[in-house]
């Protein structure tokens, strides 16, 4: 079974996980949105004596990004980005590879299946393994990533979410881009009870309350 070390890294005002998935045989790795601190994530790659076979990013938001340039130059692996993200925003680093929804890829007992989720932006993307799913900003513990942003669409976040309602199995652990007071890791199942946007069934529903206007704050869901 694969393995998931989340790390909080912080730049102020930002405060983000990235993960790296490892396999305990190949010792083959992966690493989802690299962020803030490099040392932080060279230090745990070493660690674990990871050999990182490929970076996925969720979106091309910089906060997500941020730090792919410099891992590429260490590190020489492929970067994983939806199509659709390509085509719409122009995010470039070395070795970029574009994906499809539904493309899987594999790397020495990693196996990932890729996810077109869009919503926060037109090509965010989950990645979804056996037992994780890392959902950067479509998906939190507590809510889902803003719809206001260029390409964000609480239409698509709607389908989005119901999309994904439809595919993971209730046992997947969910491992957002934030927490916002719940703890990342928790199963898609109870994201039923403590996420109110997987209780709104109605699209009209779901698009007046995520666009509601004079919100103080984006990030807080209820």
């Amino acid at each position: 079974m694969n393995e998931v070390f989340p790390l909080r890294t912080v730049s102020q005002p930002f405060i983000n996980y990235s993960y790296i998935i490892f396999d305990p045989r190949s010792r083959a790795s992966l690493l989802v949105d690299p962020s803030w601190e490099l040392g932080t994530i060279v230090n745990k790659l070493n660690e674990l004596q990871a050999d990182l076979k490929g970076i996925l990013l969720t979106h091309s938001h910089y906060d997500h990004v941020n730090l792919v340039s410099q891992l590429t130059a260490i590190y020489h692996c492929d970067v994983f980005i939806s199509v659709k993200e390509l085509e719409d925003y122009g995010f470039k680093c070395d070795n970029l590879k574009g994906v499809n929804d539904f493309e899987v890829l594999t790397f020495e007992g990693i196996t990932v299946t890729c996810l077109l989720t869009p919503g926060h932006s037109s090509g965010s993307m989950c990645f979804l393994l056996s037992e994780s799913i890392f959902t950067g900003d479509t998906v939190f513990i507590e809510g889902c990533g803003s719809c206001s942003s260029k390409g964000g669409s609480a239409e698509d976040m709607f389908k989005s979410i119901q999309r994904l309602k439809s595919i993971i199995a209730p046992h997947v652990r969910v491992y957002p881009g934030h927490s916002y007071g719940s703890m990342i890791g928790e199963p898609f199942n109870n994201l039923f009870d403590q996420n109110i946007y997987f209780q709104i069934d109605s699209m009209k529903q779901f698009i007046d309350f995520r666009m509601r206007p004079n919100q103080s704050n984006l990030l807080k869901f209820c």
